[in-house]
């Protein structure tokens, strides 16, 4: 009953507010405590009791009523902050204000005129603790002391850390606390480990909602590649200001990379008990994302007046100790990989949900610290990453709802084949059973990967093409290194290279040969560098030695070309599907499916080109670097055809192909040749005698080793900051913060 009564005095108050034409003035606290002096709303109370029409409402004619209103729930988070909160009335208080400006806040971002209200200043909020009324000198905006008050109370003893009085009547003041020896998880620069207490990951949870929602002013911006706008609420928070900017910064990561989902292992535990650590991980990983994007992709800028210092991208960028890096890469590796968990229990081991928002912190701790990428790769380690960054791209890859996960699995691994030892670590034996719908094979890690691939490139959906020349870019890099690929990889590769040369591909558009330049570079590094090992891939070129026969004698004439684009309108498909030898799937594995009709989406910026995403310095003297692919015909055939002519020209010429066929133009022969005298039908003797072949001094001089290096542009920082946010919006249901507000950063779009 009692709960009954609280909710509805609580409506009340908010019809209150809502039908009052005059002013209510700050000072009337009987009026105002009715929001926040009840014990029994829940956010989701407060969520359903105060709807988005009423909240707009007030904005428009009430204007003041609602900066009031703003104004006291901020003012009560200040008296908590400096009181500690020591009684649990003050403590619901606090809560309850971080509901409501969680509730409002993003109604007052979605209009520009209000926009600037919480960085106006309020009378009697001094810098340095300056309280009188009516001295405004040196006056605090809103937003500021609003920051200030949530980084106090998230270590404010009892309500969100563990006291360390000493007895009943020590005291522990919150302006002379020292928030370093109450970090929340061990790990990164922090050896205790302070024990569960979900009162205090439930309040923590409620803060770091309000924070975010702080932060989520940038939604309510268009797109923009200026890197020189700052959010000004991350710019704040991240700054000298904040005194708990390096114990804020330490407890996020440390709670999200020690935390475990699976537990003590005892089969469904997560349906018997709520696990409000999970909660708090969530907030806690979305937080770290969002204020680590604050400098828009590009590493350490200098700081300026204007361009104050990021304590927490300086923070994350100087970690250095090798136990801190173990601790972070198991952490994540731990998350990532629990959904592909399997048990002979169905559905009795936890499954976490923000695996994308892990993808996101991996990749700024590659971008912002090198030595956490560097001891990434100085062991095979990082195939505890790849693995699960495979399996997302196979399982997402015919889902148009998940084309974001797609680019963000892609971009990393785009990354870490820049780096030598990430393709001498994919020589490590695959032994894992991970479930994918991919053939069944035995081989490494770079067979799984060039497995995959394969997958996402003939059964994705067809929003996944611009990803393609990324794709084949990370097969090139690590292709000098791959020291023996499977006869199921290495037929996947050919089967690539002969569905993209056929000729209605090559003149369908004006970019489509780079894909058949990528595949050909990567076998002429194998060839020139890795030869002994791989007699497999050896033997499919052998096999399919017409592709490159074809070719090498590639019509380039008018009547070649339009023949060959009258047989694109008859099979428009990029990939035949049924010529990629699909054999029995892994055990276990579930196909692909697409999204669920309702599903929501958030849309995305356009990705830069392959030749923005890359170092341009790195390109090769044949000018492999490509844009996407476009499947479109613009003007008149005639035209089309003549413009398309001199671009065939122009690079048939430098197709490399002088590796390749003075491979077979030696051992075409020798391979007939023993089948004839030995009378071999038999594969694995072909191989055999393939294994003990050499082309020592027969092959043209190796060619240089060209690695595509990831570069940081405008383009990429601004498609990060959309799928970010888009991510956060979609991940944040309950409550549904920003649902059916004016965001302009991207759209929703239900599938």
């Amino acid at each position: 009953m009692g709960s009954t009564d609280s909710k509805l005095n609580f409506r009340k108050a908010v019809i209150q507010l809502t039908t009052k034409t005059q002013p209510v003035e700050a000072t009337d606290d009987a009026f105002w405590d009715q929001f926040w002096a009840d014990t029994t709303t829940t956010v989701q109370d407060v969520f359903a009791l105060v709807p988005a029409a009423e909240i707009r409402a007030v904005r428009e004619e009430s204007p003041s009523n609602l900066a009031t209103l703003c104004y006291k729930a901020v003012e009560k988070l200040v008296q908590g902050a400096e009181s500690g909160c020591p009684s649990e009335k003050e403590k619901q208080v606090v809560l309850n204000c971080c509901r409501i400006l969680t509730r409002i806040l993003p109604y007052i971002f979605e209009d520009q005129d209000w926009r600037g209200f919480f960085w106006s200043t309020v009378p009697g909020a001094g810098r340095a603790g300056v309280n009188e009324l009516d001295d405004d000198e040196g006056a605090r905006p809103l937003a500021e002391s609003l920051l200030l008050a949530i980084a106090d109370l998230l270590f404010c003893p009892d309500f969100t850390v563990h006291s360390h009085k000493r007895g009943p009547d020590s005291v522990e003041s919150m302006q002379s606390i020292d928030s370093c020896e109450y970090i929340w998880e061990a790990g990164v620069g922090f050896a205790q480990s302070p024990p569960l207490n979900y009162i205090h990951d439930l309040n923590r949870t409620e803060l770091l909602r309000l924070l975010l929602t702080c932060f989520s002013e940038a939604m309510y911006l268009p797109p923009s590649s200026d890197n020189t706008i700052l959010n000004p609420w991350v710019t704040f928070f991240c700054s000298t200001e904040n005194r708990h900017a390096l114990p804020l910064f330490t407890s996020l990561l440390n709670v999200v990379c020690a935390y475990d989902p699976v537990g003590y292992g005892i089969p469904y535990n997560h349906l018997l008990f709520s696990d409000y650590r999970e909660q708090l991980v969530e907030q806690a990983v979305q937080i770290l994302i969002v204020t680590l994007e604050h400098d828009g992709g590009i590493p350490h800028p200098p700081a300026s007046p204007s361009r104050p210092e990021n304590l927490f991208v300086n923070y994350l960028s100087r970690i250095h100790r090798e136990e801190d890096f173990d601790f972070v890469l198991k952490g994540l590796a731990r998350l990532l990989t629990n959904p592909l968990t399997q048990t002979y229990l169905p559905n009795s081991t936890k499954k976490i949900q923000f695996h994308q928002e892990l993808l996101v912190l991996f990749w700024k701790l590659c971008d912002f610290n090198k030595k956490f990428l560097f001891f990434v790769l100085k062991s095979s380690d990082v195939l505890d990453i790849l693995v699960p960054i495979l399996y997302y791209l196979n399982d997402a890859r015919a889902d148009q709802s998940r084309v974001g996960l797609m680019h963000i699995g892609v971009f990393i691994l785009l990354l870490l084949s820049g780096e030598r030892n990430f393709g001498v670590r994919l020589n490590k034996p695959y032994s894992l059973h991970v479930p994918m719908d991919i053939p069944v094979f035995t081989g490494t890690h770079a067979d799984l990967l060039i497995v995959v691939f394969h997958k996402i490139i003939t059964t994705g959906h067809q929003r996944l093409q611009p990803l393609f020349d990324c794709l084949l870019t990370i097969i090139v890099n690590v292709s000098p290194y791959l020291k023996s690929l499977s006869m199921v990889a290495a037929n996947k590769l050919l089967h690539l290279l002969e569905a993209f040369s056929t000729t209605w591909f090559l003149f369908s558009a004006a970019q489509n040969h780079h894909l058949v330049f990528f595949l050909l570079e990567a076998f002429n590094n194998i060839i020139q560098y890795q030869f002994d090992g791989n007699c497999n891939l050896v033997y499919a070129i052998i096999r399919k030695r017409n592709v490159f026969h074809q070719l090498a004698n590639l019509p380039s004439d008018p009547s070649s070309i339009q023949k060959a684009l009258q047989r694109k309108k008859k099979s428009p498909d990029v990939i035949s599907r049924t010529s990629s030898q699909e054999t029995v799937s892994m055990e276990g594995s579930h196909p692909a499916v697409p999204a669920e009709p309702g599903t929501l989406k958030a849309s995305l910026v356009a990705m830069p080109g392959i030749d923005k995403l890359t170092e341009k310095s790195q390109v090769s003297e044949d000018g492999t670097m490509v844009a996407f692919l476009r499947g479109v015909l613009n003007g008149s055939e005639y035209w089309f055809i003549c413009s398309l002519l001199s671009q065939v020209l122009s690079w048939k010429c430098k197709l490399p192909l002088q590796t390749i066929m003075r491979l077979l133009q030696v051992l075409v022969p020798q391979v007939e040749k023993i089948c004839i005298d030995k009378g071999l039908t038999d594969e694995s003797e072909i191989l055999k005698f393939l294994q003990h072949g050499t082309l020592v001094g027969l092959l043209p001089v190796p060619h240089p080793i060209l690695i595509r290096k990831y570069q940081a542009n405008a383009g990429t920082a601004m498609w990060f900051r959309t799928y970010m946010w888009g991510v956060v919006y979609l991940r944040n249901v309950d409550p549904p913060i920003w649902y059916d507000t004016d965001v302009r950063l991207f759209e929703i779009q239900r599938m």
